[in-house]
């Protein structure tokens, strides 16, 4: 009842409507500063409230808040720091203007139906920021994801209608915990399958090609060299500890020992090689004993997934906040946006850019078109294929 007795009111009160569109631009610019902090901090194991100031990240100043304004510290300082002057990120800004837009857009869209604003402000933000970390480090942390499905529960109790309107807190609890279980349960079979039927990627040479794999240091991650190209250890080729990377060897060095023709098979922190001819098997439990891996080699089998397991929970995110058909819609609308962005990458003669962008930004846009015309694009789409006659 309030919440219908709040809209009356916004609806007839232009001036309330006026005031409340310029705070949901400004919270959200708010919000937007205190996500750069997120996606800087969370895949770099840092806390977000330790330092509690952001700092620039280059000489580690701690910012004071009167340069700290959203947008406007930016725009007044030029992009750049003013304790060293190195250049800030245009992001920083980006992000700010796009997040108090978004706030804004979805104040103005859901204004009869204000209930559903804050829950979808707060997933708003938890997929923006696992947009970012997604395209910077191929993962979503779990702060996010997991982080995301329980304020997905808590919304649905708190904010009663989020998902069937009219009815009260324990019936959208359980459709939000219906939602998040499928959104979880049908990537994981996604991936699952995925792995079975195209998790294996091979990369032949004609001739005999050197093939290295070295790390830089201790917090760098090991590079596969081969063929001309870098493969990074966890970016491209190992998102499980079951994942094995298999070389055919014609010449194998492993500094202490060199070896002939035969099979590498390696595991994120292990190796196995057997020899062609047989002989002894060399095994080494942990990589840190190993000097050296490098050879010659015509064929290497590399793991490969086309979505990862933080994949699945960010589904069960969405799922929390938008129901199962949420899910249907997200999956549906993610997986036409990604062949789109491909189709136009592979026409600019980008092919090889399509395989660098990772499946949860497209499933994040998806997430947000459903939000907005989700269920505008069903009607029509079921009144085109089953027309009333």
């Amino acid at each position: 009842m309030e919440f219908t007795m709040f809209a009356t009111i916004l609806q007839q009160n232009p001036a309330l409507q006026l005031t409340l569109a310029i705070f949901s631009f400004v919270l959200g610019s708010c919000v937007g500063s205190f996500l750069n902090v997120v996606i800087y901090r969370l895949p770099n194991r840092m806390s977000v409230s330790n330092p509690k100031r952001s700092f620039c990240p280059s000489c580690k100043y701690q910012i004071p808040y009167w340069h700290n304004i959203p947008i406007f510290s930016w725009l007044f300082l030029r992009g750049r720091c003013a304790n060293c002057g190195s250049g800030i990120s245009p992001r920083y800004f980006f992000v700010e203007v796009l997040t108090g837009f978004l706030f804004l857009i979805t104040f103005l869209w859901f204004r009869d139906t204000p209930w559903v604003v804050m829950p979808y402000w707060i997933f708003l933000s938890i997929a923006l920021s696992a947009t970012y970390i997604d395209f910077d480090h191929y993962e979503i942390p779990d702060q996010l994801s997991l982080g995301g499905t329980a304020a997905g529960l808590v919304c649905s109790v708190v904010f009663p209608w989020l998902l069937v309107p009219n009815e009260g807190r324990l019936v959208n609890l359980m459709w939000s915990g219906v939602g998040a279980l499928s959104g979880a349960a049908i990537v994981w079979v996604i991936v699952e399958l995925g792995k079975i039927f195209f998790g294996r990627l091979k990369l032949e040479f004609a001739e005999s090609t050197d093939f290295k794999i070295s790390q830089a240091d201790e917090e760098s991650e090991p590079i596969l060299d081969v063929g001309g190209k870098q493969y990074g250890w966890f970016d491209f080729i190992f998102s499980r500890e079951s994942d094995k990377l298999k070389i055919t060897c014609q010449a194998l060095d492993l500094g202490t020992t060199t070896h002939g023709p035969g099979e590498l098979v390696l595991k994120v922190n292990s190796l196995q090689f057997t020899p062609a001819g047989g002989g002894e098997v060399v095994k080494h439990d942990t990589l840190e004993n190993v000097p050296l891996i490098a050879g010659k080699t015509t064929k290497l089998i590399v793991p490969r997934e086309a979505m990862g397991l933080g994949d699945v929970k960010f589904m069960a995110a969405v799922g929390a906040f938008l129901g199962w058909k949420g899910v249907l819609f997200t999956l549906l609308a993610g997986s036409v946006a990604g062949a789109a962005v491909a189709m136009i990458l592979i026409l600019f003669r980008k092919r090889e850019w399509a395989g660098r962008i990772p499946f949860g930004p497209y499933l994040a846009l998806g997430a947000a078109v459903f939000m907005f015309v989700g269920g505008d694009v069903i009607r029509w789409y079921w009144t085109l294929s089953f027309p009333v006659q």
